[in-house]
């Protein structure tokens, strides 16, 4: 979990040192359920925008560490769910045993962690975020019937994007976000302001009075921050899912956990805020 709050892709590499098969797979498929690095700038973002100007810097902090909480939280419950049901078995016993201390090697640690955790993981990552980029911009615009692909996706995913408290340009956004998380804010400012490119979040002035224009209440902003913590793994951990688990059927597991958890939440959440009228 606590690599996972970096990147998730090195969380799953992680846990190689797990003996255990059963719960080897177990926490590769609930590493996702903690916020990885790329996930913080929204969650920020959206703690700042919706709950620091009402209840100051105290409030966003408890809100950050509620969020991390509730992360951990999940990946504990669902873990205890997986080993019950479809990953049930023997726990196994656990010794941590203090090696033999030998001097460091300077050259082989710095060699063996580039190479097997920086160089690997960034290759995935650059054999799918390069053509996704492409993809986003192609969507961004080319026009069908005078409209851009991407404003007839955000219209099609609206329907399921208000059952769930959000909307179109939101699910959209997570959607395209799948290469990495850093940019699911920026699609979805790229896309309520009609342009052709993503958004520098440091260059535009007004994101509150932008949002609440497009018609944003305090229920979208806890569900776009509940979406944001439990959604589908990003493509490079997706693909390190795969790698480590040699399994397409796991690895869509894996995408099944935290996007059910996220889409039920939010289900939840938009019922009790259309409730309370907020």
């Amino acid at each position: 979990m606590c690599m996972s709050l970096g990147c998730t892709a090195c969380g799953v590499t992680g846990c190689r040192i797990i003996d255990s098969p059963r719960e080897r797979l177990a926490a590769m498929l609930t590493s996702s359920l903690v916020p990885c690095n790329g996930k913080f700038p929204t969650l920020l973002a959206l703690i700042t925008l919706f709950l620091v100007g009402q209840g100051g810097s105290l409030v966003g902090a408890a809100a950050l560490l509620g969020v991390l909480l509730l992360g951990v939280a999940a990946t504990l419950g669902c873990t205890r769910l997986l080993t019950a049901t479809v990953l049930k078995g023997t726990p196994s016993a656990f010794a941590l045993e203090l090696p033999p201390f030998r001097r460091p090697r300077v050259g082989q640690v710095v060699v063996r962690s580039l190479l097997d955790r920086t160089v690997f993981v960034l290759a995935r990552a650059v054999a799918v975020a390069a053509p996704a980029g492409g993809v986003i911009w192609l969507l961004a615009n080319i026009t069908v019937g005078d409209t851009t692909i991407l404003a007839h996706i955000t219209g099609f995913l609206d329907l399921l994007g208000q059952l769930m408290g959000l909307d179109g340009v939101i699910l959209t956004a997570f959607l395209l976000g799948w290469p990495a998380n850093e940019i699911v804010m920026p699609v979805m400012l790229m896309a309520y302001l009609a342009q052709g490119s993503l958004v520098d979040m440091d260059q535009l002035t007004g994101v509150g009075a932008l949002l609440e224009a497009q018609g944003w209440t305090m229920t979208t902003a806890v569900c776009t921050l509940l979406f944001t913590l439990f959604h589908w793994p990003c493509s490079t951990t997706c693909l390190t899912i795969w790698r480590e688990s040699k399994s397409i059927k796991w690895t869509l597991v894996a995408v099944a956990v935290p996007t059910l958890l996220g889409a039920g939440l939010c289900v939840l959440v938009n019922a009790l805020g259309s409730l309370l009228g907020l």
